[in-house]
């Protein structure tokens, strides 16, 4: 990153931690084999324990509950799946119910049948209309399966914290399984997979300051798990084939405990957002913030400027030196209408810049940012007023 710019993108992917990075370097020394059984493969199996032990702390389970993968886009494909085991005894899940605001990897619906997904509406503010779930569960055929929701803890967009303890219970009520996606959450707000009342939550390393390229499925239990998404040679008790990437579990479980310790520091990343929210909102009354209204996550702020369309606004703030995001960064940089924000009811032509905060950010940086905005804000109301005046 170059010197003097800010990266206000953390939900994208968050910088590198050095802790990460040292665990990383460290096993990169090591040559042998996590499932060999000479001295140097039990070298870097300690690593893969350890950091397995690091994760299952974070969502405060057994290190047992925790199958690593290549990030959470993989682990939503093997979670999501009609095929279920309980030990020996097959299981059949026939119908998924998503929100209409979910992250694309949930919304594809993972090896569910396009036929066998159910989009759920929500609310305003982007929260799940939660009578709109208890409606497709009571109507959902049980003889032919059970149901399974999946849905975000915290939106990757607005940061809207979703109603999950209420949805669970819904969920529970009617004999379902639940998936939460945790990606945005973590170590942003508490993941005690057991109070949030879900059978399986999905992570990502590069969200909480680990590496890219690695994630986690964490299971309520053992006895309940999905058919393996990738079969192989036996890794990860069977779930996940494929010799562990060592390197990248490292810098994982190094940015996981660093991820418990961060939510000691959500109050103070809350009121820089909340001073930059209000500038915002000095310099450009117009300003649309969306998901104020109700819980969010504490470093996100979305919104979206009259006459000024999200993707013109991502280049000026770049060229002013801020990295931001018009919506949410998970199509190979493409960029195309929220559909987030279409769910919402809102203005999904307009678009909006998703602003995602960490812990380094200071006042000093969010006085920058807003000094930024007010340039770019001073060129559209000329030009708003120059269309009026043609």
């Amino acid at each position: 990153m170059a010197k003097g710019r800010l990266y206000f993108d953390h939900n994208a992917t968050a910088p590198l931690l050095t802790v990460a990075q040292t665990a990383m370097i460290d096993a990169m020394q090591l040559p042998g084999n996590p499932s060999s059984v000479h001295a140097e493969g039990r070298k870097a199996r300690v690593v893969v324990t350890n950091a397995r032990e690091s994760v299952a702390r974070l969502c405060n389970v057994p290190a047992a509950h925790v199958t690593f993968c290549s990030g959470a886009t993989e682990a939503a494909n093997h979670v999501l799946t009609p095929d279920y085991r309980m030990g020996r005894s097959p299981v059949r899940v026939s119908r998924l119910l998503v929100s209409a605001v979910e992250h694309p990897a949930f919304l594809a619906g993972g090896r569910f049948p396009a036929d066998h997904i159910s989009v759920l509406a929500v609310d305003a503010e982007g929260r799940l209309d939660l009578e709109g779930l208890a409606k497709a569960l009571a109507t959902h055929d049980q003889s032919s399966g059970q149901a399974m929701l999946g849905l975000q803890l915290a939106n990757n967009e607005t940061g809207v914290i979703q109603p999950f303890l209420e949805a669970a219970e819904i969920v529970k009520a009617h004999h379902g399984l639940m998936v939460v996606d945790a990606v945005q959450a973590a170590g942003r707000l508490p993941l005690a997979l057991d109070a949030l009342g879900a059978d399986f939550l999905i992570l990502s390393g590069h969200k909480i300051g680990g590496p890219k390229g690695i994630g986690a499925l964490v299971s309520a239990g053992e006895t309940l798990m999905p058919a393996p998404l990738l079969r192989g040679g036996g890794q990860e008790k069977g779930h996940r084939g494929g010799t562990e990437n060592l390197i990248c579990i490292a810098g994982f479980g190094a940015a996981a405990e660093a991820a418990r310790e961060a939510l000691g520091d959500v109050d103070c990343i809350a009121v820089l957002r909340d001073r930059m929210e209000a500038g915002l909102r000095d310099l450009a009354p117009d300003v649309i913030l969306h998901g104020v209204t109700v819980d969010r996550l504490a470093n996100t702020s979305f919104f979206s400027l009259p006459g000024l369309k999200a993707e013109t606004a991502q280049i000026a703030f770049d060229m002013e030196g801020v990295a931001v995001s018009a919506g949410a960064a998970c199509s190979s940089g493409k960029i195309g209408l929220s559909h987030v924000l279409e769910a919402m009811g809102a203005d999904a032509d307009l678009g909006a810049i998703r602003i995602s905060l960490g812990r380094e950010h200071t006042e000093n940086d969010i006085e920058r940012f807003l000094e930024a905005f007010k340039a770019i804000n001073t060129r559209r109301i000329a030009r708003m007023a120059a269309a009026v005046a043609a």
